[in-house]
């Protein structure tokens, strides 16, 4: 309640005797308007324009007051007193507290009249008897009359304020706090003082200015703006508060498609939510000065519509907020979509008016002029407001029912009663709600729509356009002729085929094209077509022959004919044409119409022609491929063939053999010898070099011949494996290789070798297999000069020692200790001739490596 001292100097009977009097005025006025209505809205509209006005002149005289103020500034200081500045600032702080006194005094007032009213109306008493009552009733339940008087405001009016008041009292009746229920009272004033501050209002801005100081301040907001939505889906701000003037200012007018943050809460229901403008990235007024805050976007419409948006913003991150908030924003901005549609925004050019909507008649006639069907809509809303169907207010000459029903029946009935079906998948009826919303167009390309016939859906496919003129909408389709969609999809097929077609009258000389012909030819949709006899002045000299072949086949012999050619069009490009004609003969059998179509084959034909010179270039490489691997192989067989003649050595048992790779492309560079020296001591080798093809079977052929020389010199096998890698390393071009290299004295019956990185021999005695001791040796080629262990081993009589290379037990899935062990077990078994051991081996083998292989096998003779 006000203080019993007035604000501006008013004593406490002179305020109570105006009380009273204004008290009196306001309730005849509300039994009067009560009777007359039946309602409410009208008193309180009245009243608070009334409190307003108050308001004003309370206002009006504090800033007279700030101006006398202001001229005392230049008069002289009493010595010793306070300075002109310091009494200014002093008077200006005392005048503001009085204005807003005198506010919140007006808009406590306004309430508390409106209230007697409603007691007026009820109890059917005076103004003094519903005065008196209000008092009591307000102590009796330990609230202030103000408090009281919004109770009774709730109570009778039931609309959205008052299901929000009563939301939040439950909600802090819950939590049994005794703080709580005076919030959730505050907040019913608060409510119904921005309503009444917002009715009282002559424009958004004011209503701006109400909601931020009454409802959104005490949330923890700091400023707010309205968005009023433009025809064109463009926003213009209408009001704003606590956002800089020249903020404001900039942003005035947003363009339709902008995405801001009043955009996106304009395409949701419930409203955009932000946590922090900052994290979203979205533009939006006011984001300089608190880039971290929250900010909400609710749309604010009535009766199904939307007439534009409250922005609020908060300078902080925005937790969550409970239901009741939500609900009370939610009410503000239906409060906003009420003065909206009682105002008329402010022109973005600066020009104020009201905004001029269409009549329905004028609408009507716009149907009526259109080609296709078209329904103008009317929105049908129900007790409370809410948007429940359309009604068809009219249907132009065009409109054919699917069901067959004369446009007299259609005509005025509900749209979802008529077509119930256009609430279901096609999403027909929430695009129409939608396009009355929002006020922006809706089109859609071969849209599926459904009707009931007598039970049974029936479907069509139609191009669609809703649009929104004033209250009304308007809704025109087109259904897609099976023809013209045949035809369409024709065109399509011609366009991505590069054909064209054509028809020539033989009779009448008329002749036909289509547009795509045209283009082929290079030539104007306004020249003259060309006739088929014609058509080898247009084509190059050396199709002639083929052209009057076609000619002949067509026009002679009557029979369809086809060809191929190259035209020369007239910008000078040369295109690969393939034309088909076939004749048309008429009831007597003479040919009267041609008909037929050219294609642009020239894509075809340079892709036929590359294709023929790739397969010319693979059969000439196919070709040098093979006869290179068939060189190689020669020299490779030439060195070592599959099979050597025997050695004639006594006391000696001697088999070579060596398996070519299957794939003659892996000609590789595995290679045996055996030959007796000068000494009489015979040389055993066998080696791989690594790698395929030519290089690795010459390199082979080196190293053979290399080894083979250096052994007449009488030096052991790990003497002359040190002279082979002197010469794989400096004479072969960074080649490596492996070896293994022995001496056996058929004197003594013992065998000397070393090895480079090789396999060791494998020695088989008395039905057991084991491998020779692994000696030290690198492989061929690694180092400039390496030395390499020897080993000697003392044979008996039928012992048999194999040598061999890696294609022998290599595989891919296995470690080579592994693969020696499958060795070892196979070469167990003795066959009575060596011979037959080795080919058992070559035979048992599991190598998948698909290499060549090389073994060696010696048995000593009783």
């Amino acid at each position: 309640m006000p203080d019993e001292t007035g604000p501006a100097g008013i004593t406490p009977a002179d305020a109570g005797a105006d009380r009273a009097h204004a008290a009196a005025d306001v309730s005849h006025a509300t039994v009067g308007t009560s009777e007359a209505t039946g309602g409410t809205t009208d008193v309180t509209a009245g009243t608070a324009a009334g409190t307003a006005g108050t308001a004003a002149g309370t206002a009006g005289a504090a800033a007279g007051a700030v101006g006398t103020a202001a001229g005392a500034v230049g008069g002289p200081a009493e010595p010793g007193g306070p300075s002109p500045v310091g009494r200014l600032t002093a008077t200006v702080e005392r005048l503001r507290r009085e204005v807003r006194a005198a506010q919140a005094e007006a808009d406590g007032r306004a309430l508390i009249e409106l209230a007697k009213g409603i007691l007026v109306e009820r109890l059917r008493c005076g103004p003094a008897q519903a005065a008196r009552q209000l008092a009591e009733l307000a102590g009796q339940a330990g609230v202030t009359p103000l408090e009281f008087a919004v109770d009774v405001i709730n109570q009778a009016a039931r609309d959205r304020l008052s299901e929000v008041t009563a939301a939040f009292l439950a909600a802090t009746a819950d939590e049994a706090r005794p703080a709580e229920p005076a919030e959730g009272r505050s907040s019913a004033v608060r409510l119904r003082a921005a309503e009444s501050g917002a009715l009282a209002a002559h424009d958004t801005q004011a209503v701006a200015d109400s909601l931020l100081e009454h409802a959104l301040t005490p949330l923890g907001a700091e400023a707010v703006a309205i968005w009023a939505l433009g025809t064109d889906g463009s926003l213009a701000l209408a009001g704003s508060a606590g956002f800089p003037a020249a903020e404001a200012g900039r942003w005035r007018h947003v363009p339709p498609g902008v995405t801001t943050v009043a955009r996106r809460g304009l395409a949701r229901r419930a409203g955009h939510w932000i946590r922090s403008l900052a994290e979203t990235g979205v533009p939006s007024i006011g984001q300089h000065q608190h880039p971290e805050g929250g900010r909400v976007a609710v749309p604010a419409g009535t009766g199904g519509r939307i007439h534009g948006v409250l922005e609020i913003a908060w300078p902080t991150p925005l937790d969550p907020p409970p239901p009741p908030v939500v609900r009370q924003i939610e009410a503000l901005a239906e409060l906003c979509a009420h003065t909206l549609e009682t105002y008329a925004r402010h022109d973005p050019d600066g020009a104020d008016g009201p905004r001029v909507l269409p009549d329905v008649s004028e609408l009507v006639d716009l149907a009526d002029g259109l080609h296709d069907p078209a329904l103008v809509l009317v929105p049908v809303l129900d007790v409370d407001g809410d948007l429940t169907d359309f009604r068809i207010h009219h249907v132009n000459s065009r409109f054919l029912d699917p069901a067959g029903r004369p446009r007299g029946v259609v005509n005025g009935a509900l749209l979802l009663e008529t077509y119930p079906v256009a609430a279901g998948h096609s999403e027909l009826f929430e695009r129409i709600e939608r396009v009355h919303a929002t006020g922006e167009p809706y089109r859609a390309h071969r849209m599926r729509l459904t009707a009931l016939v007598d039970e049974v859906p029936l479907a069509a496919v139609a191009d669609i356009n809703i649009s929104r003129h004033g209250n009304c909408v308007l809704l025109v389709w087109r259904i897609e002729d099976e023809t013209a969609r045949l035809a369409s999809l024709l065109q399509h097929a011609q366009r991505l085929g590069r054909i064209g077609g054509f028809e020539e009258n033989l009779l009448t000389a008329e002749i036909t094209w289509n547009g795509q012909l045209y283009e082929l030819f290079g030539r104007p949709a306004s020249s003259v077509p060309v006739a088929l006899e014609e058509l080898p002045a247009h084509a190059h000299p050396d199709d002639a022959v083929a052209i009057g072949r076609f000619l002949r086949t067509l026009f002679h012999h009557r029979r369809a004919a086809s060809t191929a050619f190259r035209l020369q069009r007239p910008d000078g490009v040369t295109r690969h044409i393939r034309v088909v004609a076939e004749p048309v003969l008429d009831s007597d059998g003479q040919l009267y119409v041609v008909r037929g179509a050219y294609q642009d084959i020239s894509a075809q034909h340079w892709t036929e022609v590359a294709l023929a010179a790739t397969r010319d270039q693979l059969a000439h490489t196919e070709q040098q491929a093979s006869e290179r691997n068939r060189l190689t192989l020669q020299l490779q067989h030439a060195i070592m063939p599959p099979e050597q003649i025997p050695l004639a050595v006594p006391g000696l048992d001697l088999t070579v053999r060596y398996r070519p790779a299957e794939t003659q492309h892996l000609v590789g560079g595995d290679w045996y010898d055996a030959v007796v020296l000068p000494s009489g001591r015979v040389l055993l080798c066998v080696g791989d070099v690594a790698g395929h093809g030519i290089d690795a079977a010459t390199s082979m052929v080196v190293l053979r011949n290399a080894l083979r020389g250096l052994a007449v010199t009488g030096a052991g096998p790990g003497q002359l494996l040190s002279w082979l890698n002197m010469v794989t390393h400096h004479l072969t071009g960074a080649v490596t290789a492996t070896a293994v290299c022995g001496l056996y004295d058929p004197d003594r019956h013992t065998l000397r070798w070393a090895r480079a990185g090789h396999l060791p021999p494998v020695l088989l005695r008395a039905g057991e297999a084991e491998p020779l001791p692994l000696v030290r040796g690198i492989l061929l080629g690694a180092l400039p000069e390496a030395e390499y262990q020897e080993h000697e081993v003392q044979l008996a009589v039928d012992d048999t020692l194999l040598m061999y290379t890696d294609g022998l037990v290599e595989r891919r899935d296995r470690s080579v200790e592994e693969s020696l062990a499958q060795l070892l077990k196979a070469a167990r078994t003795v066959p009575p001739a060596l011979d037959q051991q080795v080919d058992r081996l070559l035979a048992h083998s599991r190598s998948d490596t698909d290499d060549d292989t090389c073994v060696v096998g010696i048995r000593v003779a009783p």
